[in-house]
C-alpha cells in the first residue's frame, strides 16, 4: 500500500512537472474547469509522438524534439477526432454534456486539445472521463488538474480508473425553474404526436366551456402520471406507453367520423391524458431532476408542458372559427365545415396508424 501511495504521489509530481515544462511519452494531462453556469472547460496536453501514434499523423519533429505548427495545421482533423472520442463530460446518470467546437494547438513537444462542454441540462454531478492513451497502453496514465492555477488538485488516471467525479454548484432554485420551464414547452411544440392528439380533440369545438374541459382534463391526467413515473411510483415500458399514445391519437381522430359531442369528450381526454403523462416522463427521465430540487423541476416541466398545450389549443380553436366565418353561406349563422374536420381527421389517423405501426416494430 506504501509503494503505490508513493508511485501515485511520483505520477502525480511528474505529471505536474509535465504540466508546466515538458510533454512526457505515454502520460497525458488534462486541466478541468468547472464554470458557475455549469459549463466545464477541458484542455487535454499529450506528447507529439504519442499524437503521431494514436492518430496516425506525422506532427512530431523528432530531431527536434519539436512538434511542426505547419504539419499540425495540416493534420488537426484526426488528432482532435482521437481526443474527442476518448474524453467524455456527463452527468453522473449517463446524460452527455453538450460538446463545443474543439481546437487543437502546438505546445513546444506537444499538442494541447481544447473544448467546452455545456452541462447546464445536466442535473447532479458532473463526470470527466478519459481514455486517451490508456485504450492502447493499459500503463499510461493521465494526470488531472480541477481549476485554474499551479496549485490546482489533482487527480490520476489509467487504465482501471478512468472517470473523476466534479465537485459541481448546485444551480440555483430560479435557474432550475426556468430551465425545465422551457424544457416542457420545447418538449410539447417538438412532440408532434401530442399535437396531434390535441388537434384531432378540438376539431368540433365551437365554444370555450368545452375546450376548457377537455384541457383541464388532459392536465389533470398527465399530471398524475407524469408525476406517479418520474418518481417511479408507477413505471411502464416505452415499448408500450409509446404505441398506446399513437393508438389514442387514431382512436380521437376516428371519433370525429361518429360524433360531432364536444361536451362530454373531456371524459375520453382524462383516460388518454393519464398514457400521454407516462409519455412526457419518459422524456424527463433522459433529462433527469437535479437531486436537490426534484419538486421545484418536477413542477416546472409539467407547467411548461401546460404552456405549451394552452398555445397550441389558443391557436387551433381561433383558427377553426375564423375558418367557419370564412365559409359560411350565412355570415349570421356559421356552421364548421365537415368535409374540412373529415379531411383533418383522416390524416390524424393516418399519421397515429403510422405511428403505431412503426413503434410496435421498433418495440
Amino acid at each position: 500500500m506504501r509503494l503505490r501511495r508513493a508511485l501515485l504521489a511520483g505520477a502525480l509530481a511528474l505529471g505536474a512537472m509535465a504540466a508546466a515544462e515538458a510533454h512526457q511519452v505515454n502520460l497525458s494531462t488534462a486541466r478541468v474547469t468547472l464554470g458557475a453556469d455549469r459549463s466545464v472547460s477541458v484542455e487535454v496536453g499529450l506528447k507529439g509522438s504519442d499524437a503521431d501514434r494514436l492518430a496516425g499523423t506525422g506532427i512530431f519533429d523528432a530531431q527536434r524534439d519539436q512538434v511542426d505548427p505547419a504539419r499540425l495545421a495540416a493534420s488537426a482533423a484526426p488528432i482532435i477526432a482521437y481526443v474527442g472520442a476518448h474524453i467524455a463530460v456527463a452527468g453522473a446518470n449517463g446524460k452527455a454534456c453538450v460538446p463545443g467546437t474543439p481546437a487543437l494547438a502546438s505546445d513546444g513537444d506537444g499538442v494541447i486539445f481544447r473544448n467546452r462542454f455545456a452541462c447546464a441540462d445536466v442535473g447532479g454531478d458532473i463526470v470527466y472521463g478519459s481514455t486517451v492513451l490508456t485504450d492502447t497502453d493499459p500503463n499510461a496514465r493521465q494526470v488531472v488538474l480541477f481549476g485554474e492555477g499551479d496549485n490546482a488538485p489533482q487527480a490520476l488516471l489509467d487504465a482501471a480508473n478512468t472517470t473523476v467525479t466534479l465537485s459541481a454548484p448546485a444551480p440555483s432554485l430560479l435557474s432550475t425553474l426556468e430551465r425545465y420551464l422551457v424544457t416542457g414547452i420545447e418538449h410539447i411544440f417538438l412532440g408532434y404526436d401530442h399535437i396531434a392528439f390535441l388537434v384531432a380533440v378540438v376539431l368540433w369545438a365551437r365554444r370555450l366551456v368545452p375546450v376548457i374541459k377537455i384541457v383541464t382534463a388532459f392536465t389533470i391526467a398527465h399530471s398524475i402520471t407524469l408525476s406517479l413515473a418520474t418518481l417511479n411510483v408507477v413505471v411502464i415500458s416505452s415499448t408500450i406507453v409509446e404505441p398506446a399514445i399513437a393508438a389514442s391519437i387514431t382512436y380521437v381522430a376516428m371519433e370525429n367520423f361518429f360524433t360531432r359531442n364536444i361536451d362530454g369528450r373531456w371524459r375520453i381526454t382524462f383516460v388518454f391524458g393519464l398514457v400521454h403523462g407516462f409519455g412526457f416522463a419518459g422524456a424527463l427521465r433522459e433529462i433527469g431532476l437535479p437531486a436537490n430540487a426534484v419538486a421545484t423541476a418536477l413542477a416546472a416541466f409539467n407547467i411548461g408542458v401546460e404552456i405549451g398545450q394552452v398555445a397550441i389549443v389558443s391557436i387551433v380553436v381561433p383558427a377553426l372559427i375564423v375558418m367557419d366565418h370564412l365559409m359560411a353561406v350565412d355570415s349570421t349563422k356559421p356552421a364548421r365545415a365537415a368535409p374540412v374536420v373529415y379531411a383533418l381527421s383522416a390524416l390524424i389517423a393516418l399519421l397515429g396508424s403510422y405511428w403505431f405501426v412503426t413503434r410496435v416494430l421498433e418495440a
